[in-house]
């Protein structure tokens, strides 16, 4: 530990040339209760609505639990290893791209991290947008949905700017009310749809086979873009979060926000056959008051994730890429957000397709993290120079043809068992990159510090 200790500091000459936002964390902000926080507040996605909503008809209420369990498992134990090296160095996920793919080849994986996460900003900014609409509407008689949507994103935007110190004090207080609201929005689905519920189900058979595992992947790949930029959190994290305590955190606060959410979306959609849960829950709550208090919880759960997991990853990526500050980066990200055009995705069967965008968009980046997992781990064996990987003159200068060769390799792999996308691609990706590395001319100034280097 005493290596890596040593290294943490950046030269000062180096440091007067980066964006301090990019430059390894010194001031560690976030302890277990406010991590724990970042986490439940940053996963209430109405993705994950959308995921369960897209299970009906394939499988039984239990096996739908067991496969968002299995998915919520998975998902910790690969945050904490990947967030290893941002809590040990400091460094942003951006930076940490450089060891295994160069600093020039930081580009592709990076518009890979930034372009599913741009999607989902803009769909669930537009779902918010329609919560606030909701009660705008049910409060002063005021509807004008474009202008509520503009006004929202900007919000969120002026959140993200201010970053992680802003971030922390919006997700503690989210966490409070969260589970307490999603415990009660199960109950109205289940009382006021009971019967049609269990209608619909007792014609489900179910399966253990493929469209049990694809489902797992589902839920995976909602949260397989948050994975790879782990290090964009953990570097905020105390010390004391090590990583068998990270994949505790990561765990107890990821598994109930996302089986409640995703119960709701199979329940409700089951017995409504309507997957947005804005036009429901307006329309099934009972009163004026626990109409407006959903509808405002559903907006408040999309800025906590969209801060979190979708405006601060790709903001790094403009940053590193193309030079921009944090605030030009972080507008950029809101206005690319309208580009995707969010309306067109919030349709009655939007669930289905954003089911197999995030089957398509995880077979990339599961070999995104198995090249920086062996990296990281087997080669480097956790040891990296941070004056060596912040020097974009130095080792790390160019592309690291190894680590592009991988992902491109292992997507292709992930693309014909497109249903297991993230799972497919992690061995034959790891086992490419690691020979690719030892054998290819062009890698070999890459394994500076790494087991190959002689």
């Amino acid at each position: 530990m005493s290596n890596l200790i040593e290294n943490k500091e950046l030269r000062a000459d180096l440091a007067q040339q980066i964006d301090p936002d990019l430059q390894p964390t010194k001031k560690r902000i976030m302890g277990t209760v406010s991590y724990g926080a970042s986490f439940m507040g940053g996963c209430v996605s109405v993705g994950t609505f959308s995921m369960g909503a897209g299970l009906i008809g394939v499988l039984t209420v239990p096996q739908a639990i067991l496969a968002m369990c299995i998915g919520c498992v998975v998902i910790a134990v690969a945050l904490a290893i990947i967030g290893e090296c941002g809590h040990i160095y400091g460094i942003p996920f951006a930076v940490q791209l450089r060891s295994s793919f160069g600093v020039t080849g930081v580009k592709i994986p990076g518009v890979l991290r930034g372009l599913p996460a741009i999607v989902w900003f803009g769909f669930q900014s537009w779902v918010g947008a329609g919560a606030i609409n909701g009660c705008c509407k049910v409060l002063f008689g005021f509807d004008n949905l474009p202008v509520v949507y503009a006004l929202f994103t900007i919000l969120q935007v002026a959140l993200a700017i201010k970053g992680f110190e802003g971030i922390k004090w919006l997700e503690n207080i989210s966490c409070v009310f969260i589970i307490g609201i999603l415990i009660y929005m199960l109950y109205v689905v289940n009382t006021q749809f009971s019967t049609e519920i269990g209608d619909v189900f007792s014609k489900v058979k179910g399966t253990w086979g493929m469209p049990f595992w694809a489902a797992t992947t589902s839920f995976l790949g909602i949260y397989s873009t948050m994975i790879i930029n782990a290090s964009d959190y953990s570097r905020n994290a105390t010390p004391d979060i090590k990583p068998v305590k990270a994949a505790s955190i990561y765990t107890i606060s990821i598994l109930p926000v996302t089986l409640f959410m995703g119960l709701i979306g199979l329940l409700v959609t089951a017995a409504t056959g309507n997957s947005d849960p804005v036009e429901v829950f307006s329309t099934t709550m009972g009163s004026k008051f626990l109409t407006v208090v959903t509808l405002l919880f559903i907006a408040f759960a999309q800025v906590t994730t969209n801060v979190l997991n979708n405006i601060v990853p790709p903001a790094y990526v403009l940053m590193e890429s193309f030079k921009m500050k944090w605030s030009h980066a972080t507008v950029l990200v809101g206005v690319l957000s309208v580009c995707v055009m969010p309306w067109k995705l919030v349709t009655a069967d939007s669930a289905a397709g954003l089911n197999l965008f995030t089957q398509f968009y995880s077979a990339f980046l599961g070999p995104i993290f198995a090249v920086m997992a062996v990296d990281f781990f087997i080669l480097r064996k956790k040891k990296l120079d941070v004056n060596d990987i912040y020097d974009k003159q130095g080792t790390f200068k160019g592309i690291n043809w190894a680590g592009i060769i991988a992902i491109l390799i292992g997507s292709i792999c992930s693309l014909f068992i497109m249903k297991l996308s993230w799972y497919v691609s992690l061995i034959p990706t790891g086992v490419l990159y690691y020979f690719l590395m030892k054998m290819l001319p062009s890698s070999r100034k890459f394994c500076k510090g790494t087991i190959f280097e002689k």
